[in-house]
């Protein structure tokens, strides 16, 4: 059995944000994702795609050379590293959520926000809950520029999962998490009413109706995420 969220709270929370990007009209590579390639260069010290390697600079918050290739490897290269658990929840995270709908936030409240969203994110870094929390707060304070560099590393995230595939049952997109469906599914300006399980390794997130669109959904591969979730033992 599959081990997931309540997804009505993930969908309120999502509502909170505005889209960054209007993904529908974006231009993004399509790339199916070849596991046994990340698996084996995100492993190699000599690759530009080793993850300590790509995580060290996607930590640092100054780099600026990473590219839609590093991102992709960085993301799915996430599922090989001892420390991968899709269903990852940060102490922090309930903090960061508690404090936020105390609005308006005084200064000291803001501080806190932004000191457990980074915890929280030290603890997972492809929380993208906690990422829009975190540029959110940042935005508050008239940090605006750090606030651009991080909403410039989830917008790169978001691209990554989105070049995986069309969203569809034939071609779905591919997540390390069950939570980036919505977060997808968000971003491309959708609200997400409804959560189906597929053949065992896809999941159907059905959506509203949107005017001058005919989507009622999208499809999404956990197969490698669920495979690797059983192998470290999260299986539930």
């Amino acid at each position: 059995m599959r081990k997931f969220f309540n997804y009505t709270l993930v969908v309120m929370l999502l509502a909170l944000f505005t889209v960054p990007v209007l993904w529908a009209e974006r231009k993004v590579e399509l790339k199916p994702v070849d596991f046994d390639r990340v698996k084996k260069v995100s492993q190699d010290p000599r690759s530009r795609y080793y993850f300590p390697r790509l995580e060290k600079l996607y930590r640092s918050n100054t780099d600026t050379t990473m590219n839609l290739e590093d991102f992709r490897n960085l993301y799915y290269g996430y599922m090989f590293q001892e420390d991968y658990n899709p269903y990852r929840e940060s102490q922090y995270s309930n903090k960061v959520e508690q404090l936020y709908y105390k609005k308006p936030h005084s200064r000291a409240e803001c501080d806190s926000i932004e000191k457990y969203a980074r915890l929280s994110l030290d603890d997972n870094i492809f929380d993208f809950d906690q990422m829009q929390f975190y540029i959110y707060i940042l935005k508050e304070k008239k940090k605006y520029a750090s606030a651009a560099v991080r909403s410039n590393k989830l917008e790169r995230l978001i691209a990554a999962i989105i070049s995986s595939g069309k969203g569809t049952k034939e071609e779905p997109w591919v997540v390390i998490c069950p939570a980036h469906e919505y977060n997808i599914v968000n971003f491309l300006g959708f609200v997400a009413t409804n959560h189906q399980e597929v053949d065992g390794c896809l999941d159907y997130i059905t959506v509203e109706h949107k005017e001058g669109s005919k989507v009622q959904g999208f499809y999404f591969d956990i197969g490698h995420m669920l495979q690797e979730a059983k192998r470290k033992g999260y299986d539930n």
